[in-house]
């Protein structure tokens, strides 16, 4: 499906008892790309599995294409359009790459599988092997393609490069600048390393306990070293 707009109206959600994310708004227009930052436990982790259903919501809305999802469940939200790559990439261990893939093509012809080849060549050459068999960055590549291969009209990246060597940093940067530069999907992305998180998006939202403490675009952020200070860490942009 085509690219879609986000919208987040005032979303809290947490779990069980707990209340995490607080009055929660943004908006990312369709085909475009939002980075959420901030320090480790504010809240980021917990936004993307709030917008895919997967934690209880207390009040809010979530509109994919204006279409309210709100009310549905990880299931349904992810066949209206929501595609999430979590942070532990959650690949078929015991399973082969090609049968990993094939799962995420969600009922499109087997052919599409060379969508991921391309995007990955890495995972061309690995096809065969077993899910456990990869490395960290191969396993990431993986989840990734497994999801994109649904073609999402909404893509959450939660902390792709985590982890991963620089190399492989690189490789799977390049691949998902390629992806948002075709305008096929809305791409929200959480990220700590900062230099790629404000290279790839063009605006980005900060969060602390919860809250959304500053939005705007990457430049201002890249450009006043004590916002990056105040919310992020001393030292953390070169």
């Amino acid at each position: 499906m085509p690219a879609a707009s986000l919208e987040v109206r005032d979303l809290s959600a947490g779990y069980g008892p707990t209340l995490i994310l607080e009055n929660v708004s943004f908006s990312v227009p369709a085909g475009s790309r939002l980075s959420i930052l901030g320090r480790n436990g504010m809240g980021k982790t917990t936004l993307l599995s709030s917008l895919m259903g997967m934690n209880r919501r207390y009040g809010g809305a979530i509109l994919v294409g204006g279409t309210d999802m709100s009310g549905l469940n990880a299931s349904s939200r992810a066949r209206g359009g929501l595609g999430l790559v979590p942070q532990t990439r959650d690949i078929f261990r015991s399973l082969t790459v090609e049968e990993n893939l094939f799962v995420g093509l969600k009922g499109r012809p087997r052919e599409a599988l060379q969508e991921a080849y391309d995007m990955f060549p890495r995972l061309q050459e690995r096809r065969r092997n077993l899910g456990w068999q990869l490395s960290g960055g191969e396993q990431q590549m993986l989840s990734t393609a497994r999801t994109i291969l649904g073609r999402p009209s909404v893509l959450l990246l939660d902390e792709p490069l985590e982890g991963l060597a620089p190399v492989i940093c690189d490789e799977l940067m390049a691949a998902l600048t390629r992806l948002a530069d075709s305008g096929e999907m809305t791409i929200l992305l959480v990220e700590q390393r900062l230099e790629s998180a404000l290279d790839f998006a063009e605006t980005v939202i900060v969060m602390e306990r919860g809250r959304i403490a500053w939005q705007g675009p990457s430049a201002a952020m890249r450009s006043d070293q004590s916002l990056v200070e105040r919310y992020i860490g001393v030292g953390s942009l070169h």
